[in-house]
């Protein structure tokens, strides 16, 4: 006898102010399988999962959890039902211990209602054990490395009896070697029959974890099939409806004088770096994690302090020190850590993009309002940014309009050089195409565009030239259009080519 489905949902609608999120949604999930739902943001991933585990009722269609049909009126119900979504930003409370949190789920044992700490600490290690995890149970959660926190969150989840997990971007804030304890403790509760549902913008993990794919588009589902019968470049056709050949656009066909130049570069994890960039050049920066190419790009910034080295801006040596010194020498970065350090996640779209514009918002030291509104209408329909207006916290946003915002209020400074940090990080592949079709369009304008990024195939896509660091040093250089992953590679892990 075949067993029931861990989680079916059939033809599922849902309706906001007469809008259609969801037209027909179709998902079926095997007990035991690791389950991908990807589509672009918008696409209606993040409504279905909140209408799955109780946050939002549906307006038709039914969903069934373990063959027996659910009707969840809030998220404690489908937990009750075995059902658990896991967020990217995690619901860890940092300021009391992993076994407390672990607890949170079920509540702690008591006995005469006083709390059993030694039954808490006993049940919180049994979910521990269970995914193999060493994690100190009377540590601070907010003492631990982020994946430590990832997996007190899913043990806390398991703790209740999860028979779907819901894994909501898991690896965005994690190292390649998190990243491969997450993937491993995936495979124990998949082994388990824990039934996962895998939400990410990187295929390249998908096709590493997963067994079955669903791409959503547009509210609608597309297609179901086996990750082992299908392909990136077909997956991501499904998903923004044309091909991979059309995602990056052509490179410049010639460029102009050397407008960035930088000699001996040191700093704390970067030394003796060098590297040169021409006007409506994009210059790309691999290499492993640690291997100081982000550290490199905030040394131009100014965000961290250089040791020794010298950096030219249009042959005028920049020797000021800090980011207001390197902004006003023409140099913008846009951080990786957009949510902590790009944005003010309470402020309006309006106050995020003159706070790095002050001068061109306050004619004679006041502020105008009128310049300001109309420098955010600019940089929103610039970037196509997608909000209900100008005055709407950036934290409401999606994760890829939310970099549009960091883009587009260091883009009102009409920097020389833009440097850029892993600058399509945890957005969808529809996003990225418009990320990249604006890097190019920058670069035709002349701006010089420098970029971190750990995708090979986006440094190579979206490059002109690729510089490769190992160990704090640029160990190598390859022309883009000539690259392949294997020289990229050999690069990165200090080999010659």
């Amino acid at each position: 006898m075949t067993a029931p489905l861990a989680l079916d949902v059939r033809g599922i609608e849902k309706h906001f102010d007469g809008v259609k999120a969801l037209s027909g949604v179709d998902l079926e999930v095997r007990p035991g399988e690791v389950h991908a739902l990807l589509g672009e943001n918008g696409a209606g991933k993040s409504t279905l999962i909140k209408v799955v585990t109780g946050v939002y009722d549906q307006d038709g269609g039914e969903v069934f959890v373990g063959g027996e049909r659910a009707e969840f009126g809030d998220v404690k119900s489908a937990n009750r039902a075995g059902v658990v979504a896991l967020y990217q930003e995690l619901s860890i409370i940092e300021s009391i211990t992993v076994a407390e949190n672990i607890a949170l789920a079920k509540g702690a044992p008591s006995r005469g209602g006083i709390v059993s700490w030694p039954e808490m600490r006993r049940l919180a290690q049994a979910q521990l054990d269970r995914l193999g995890q060493k994690v100190p149970l009377r540590a601070l959660a907010g003492d631990l490395s982020p994946v430590q926190q990832t997996m007190v969150s899913v043990a806390r989840a398991l703790s209740i009896d999860a028979r779907v997990l819901i894994l909501d971007e898991p690896t965005a804030s994690l190292t390649d070697s998190e990243i491969e304890d997450l993937f491993s403790v995936i495979r124990r509760l998949r082994d388990d029959g824990v039934a996962i549902v895998y939400v990410s913008h990187r295929l390249e993990e998908v096709f590493e974890v997963c067994d079955r794919l669903t791409v959503m588009r547009n509210g609608q589902t597309i297609v179901t099939q086996e990750v082992a019968e299908s392909s990136i470049d077909q997956v991501i056709a499904f998903m923004v409806g044309r091909e991979q050949s059309d995602v990056y656009p052509p490179r410049a066909s010639e460029t102009g004088e050397v407008v960035l130049s930088v000699d001996g570069l040191t700093g704390s994890r970067v030394a003796e770096a060098a590297l040169t960039a021409r006007r409506g050049e994009v210059v790309g920066i691999g290499g492993l994690a640690g291997s100081g190419r982000s550290e490199m790009l905030r040394l131009l910034a100014g965000a961290q302090k250089r040791s020794a080295g010298r950096i030219s801006v249009g042959g005028v040596e920049h020797t000021g020190r800090g980011v207001g010194r390197a902004l006003a020498a023409g140099i913008a970065l846009v951080p990786e850590e957009r949510r902590s350090q790009g944005v003010i996640l309470d402020s309006g779209i309006d106050e995020n993009m003159s706070l790095p514009n002050l001068r061109a918002v306050s004619p004679g030291g006041i502020v105008s309002n009128s310049r300001i509104r109309a420098l955010a209408r600019r940089g929103m329909a610039q970037l196509q940014i997608k909000a209900s207006s100008a005055r709407q916290p950036v934290g409401q946003l999606s994760g890829g309009n939310q970099q549009k915002v960091v883009l587009a209020k260091m883009l009102a400074r009409g920097p020389k050089v833009l440097l850029m940090d892993e600058p399509t990080r945890g957005i969808d592949v529809g996003t990225k195409v418009e990320i990249y079709r604006l890097i190019r369009s920058l670069a035709e304008q002349g701006t010089t565009v420098v970029f971190v990024s750990s995708e090979i195939p986006e440094l190579i896509g979206l490059s002109d030239r690729i510089l490769v660091m190992h160990e704090g040093r640029v160990a190598g250089e390859v022309d883009a259009a000539s690259a392949d992953e294997e020289l990229i590679l050999s690069y990165a892990y200090g080999r010659n080519a």
